[in-house]
C-alpha cells in the first residue's frame, strides 16, 4: 500500500466518522424537533383552552353587564319611589301641622270647658249635699231641744241610732249607709 492509499483510507475513515457524527447530530436534532413540535401542540391546546376560558369570561362579563343594567333600572325606580315617599311624608307633616293649628286649639278649649263643667257640677252636687246635711242637722237639733233632755238619751246627739244598727239621717243625706260622706 502506498502512501496515497493510506491517506485515502484515513480520509475515507475520517469522512465515515464525520458522516456518523452528522447522522448522530441529525438524529438528536430530529428528537429535539419532535419534542419542540409536541410542546407547540401542547401550547396550542393550552392556548385553545385559554381562549375558551376568555370567551366564557367575556360571556360572563356580558351577563354581568346586563344584570347591572337591570339593577340600575330598579335603582332608578327605587329613587322615584323614595322621592314620592319623601313628598308624601312632607304632605302628611304639613297636614298634621294644619290639623293641629285648625282643630288642636278648639279641641283643647273643648276639653278644658268639659273639665270645668265637670268640676262645677261636682262642686254644685257637693254643696247641695252639704246644705241638705246642715239643714237636716239643724232640724234634728231643734227637734231634740223641743223634746227635752230625756228623749235623746243624755244629749248624745243621735249616736245611739248608728250604734244600734240604724242609719243616721246625716249618713242618709250624704248618700252612704256607714255614716261617712261620699265623694271625698
Amino acid at each position: 500500500m502506498s502512501g496515497g492509499a493510506v491517506a485515502g483510507l484515513i480520509a475515507s475513515g475520517a469522512f465515515a466518522v464525520l458522516a456518523l457524527f452528522g447522522c448522530f447530530v441529525l438524529l438528536k436534532l430530529g428528537r429535539i424537533f419532535d419534542e419542540a413540535a409536541a410542546r407547540v401542540r401542547q401550547t396550542g391546546i393550552a392556548i385553545d383552552e385559554g381562549t375558551a376560558r376568555v370567551r366564557q369570561a367575556g360571556a360572563t362579563v356580558d351577563e354581568v353587564n346586563v344584570a347591572l343594567g337591570h339593577v340600575n333600572k330598579e335603582l332608578d325606580r327605587v329613587d322615584a319611589i323614595t322621592a314620592n315617599v319623601q313628598s308624601i311624608t312632607t304632605n302628611v307633616s304639613s297636614l298634621t301641622s294644619l290639623f293641629a293649628a285648625t282643630l288642636g286649639g278648639p279641641m283643647v278649649r273643648v276639653a278644658a270647658f268639659s273639665y270645668g263643667v265637670r268640676k262645677a257640677a261636682a262642686k254644685r252636687t257637693r254643696s247641695e249635699v252639704e246644705s241638705r246635711v246642715k239643714t237636716q242637722m239643724k232640724t234634728e237639733k231643734a227637734a231634740r231641744r223641743g223634746a227635752g233632755p230625756g228623749a235623746g238619751g243624755a244629749g248624745a246627739g243621735g249616736d245611739e241610732a248608728v250604734s244600734a244598727g240604724g242609719t243616721s239621717p246625716l249618713a242618709k243625706a250624704a248618700g252612704t249607709g256607714h255614716g261617712r260622706q261620699g265623694g271625698r
